[in-house]
């Protein structure tokens, strides 16, 4: 395994990057709920960390530079700090390169543990794998690992002649126990397309398996999340539809909010909502008993590469251009 990260103490750190770190954690404690044992909670958090695979061995690579991988040292600390503060992330993005994947694993520390699938083969997939990071000390695995395929009888059943082929990349369902309560969590990354309607099927066949293997998982008294890139524009247009036909319901506390760097600060027309956390809640037959305390994105560029003045794109590579998104449930005592 990659060694990890230099410490943030050592004589040589920049003082600039200790700066910017100080002040990403005290946001974090202004903005994140804290990990509690007593009215035990649950964080969960989906982020697609763009292009996460290889990681350069410096605390900041140049803006102007030629330098590649984007990714240094102080990048990777902060994403580190920022995962830190979960129960649960879904990691979308991860490539075949693991470098910095594993040099964040082993950043964490021994109470965080790592699942991912392997690298999905094809154009479509863009050399991506899918993962799911967690602190093993308050989240444990229940046993259950799988990747979703679309039955063969129901390719011309989500619409006739649209998926004639299974999806880009696999959605990947894993089940972890926390407290009293079992959950499964399926992350996914849906194909992007030359345009919105390609995107369409797909959302519109995971929509259906969702709905099929949420009841089955409500037999044994389960709880069912389903988060990642769904790569859809905006409430109530064909890809939101598509996404919840069969009555998948994104979380309240995401409405509006912005998804990517590139996002404006008010919600607008061509802001997207790609990211979702998502779970079926229809009057009658709701299908998660975990409750709902809050959840948000956390906007990480006021505190990362300050004295550098990196443009959005810039910091995309360093970092990500998606911002992380997260929710608070309540669970049980064991």
């Amino acid at each position: 395994m990659s060694d990890p990260l230099p410490r943030l103490n050592a004589p040589d750190t920049p003082i600039h990057v200790r700066g910017d770190l100080e002040s990403l954690r005290q946001a974090l404690d202004a903005t994140l709920p804290r990990k509690r044992d007593t009215v035990r909670n649950l964080l969960i958090a989906t982020w697609n960390i763009r292009e996460f695979g290889g990681l350069s061995e410096r605390w900041t690579v140049s803006k102007t530079g030629t330098e590649s991988p984007k990714r240094d040292w102080r990048g990777l600390w902060a994403i580190t700090e920022i995962v830190s503060r979960f129960d649960v992330v879904a990691v979308q993005e991860a490539t075949g390169d693991l470098k910095a994947l594993r040099t964040l694993l082993k950043t964490l520390g021994d109470g965080w543990n790592l699942i991912m699938t392997d690298v999905t083969a094809g154009a479509a997939a863009g050399g991506e794998r899918l993962a799911f990071l967690f602190d093993s000390r308050r989240v444990e695995l229940s046993g259950l690992a799988c990747e979703l395929v679309v039955p063969r009888e129901w390719l011309d059943e989500v619409e006739s002649d649209a998926l004639r082929r299974q999806f880009a990349r696999t959605p990947y369902a894993v089940g972890f126990r926390a407290g009293s309560e079992t959950f499964v969590l399926v992350t996914l990354h849906v194909d992007y397309g030359s345009s919105p309607a390609d995107r369409v099927p797909e959302l519109r066949a995971i929509a259906r398996w969702m709905e099929s293997w949420a009841r089955r998982t409500t037999q044994w008294e389960q709880n069912f999340l389903v988060l990642g890139d769904f790569n859809i524009d905006r409430s109530g247009d064909p890809l939101y539809d598509a996404f919840t036909s069969t009555g998948l319901a994104p979380a309240p506390a995401h409405v509006n909010l912005p998804r990517t760097i590139f996002s404006g600060g008010e919600p607008g027309p061509k802001d997207k909502y790609y990211d979702q956390i998502a779970w079926f809640a229809d009057p009658g037959r709701a299908l998660i008993n975990m409750t709902p305390k809050g959840g948000g994105i956390f906007d990480f560029r006021p505190h990362c590469y300050s004295e550098v003045g990196l443009t959005n794109l810039q910091l995309s590579f360093r970092l990500s251009d998606h911002f992380p998104l997260w929710i608070e449930f309540e669970v049980g005592p064991p």
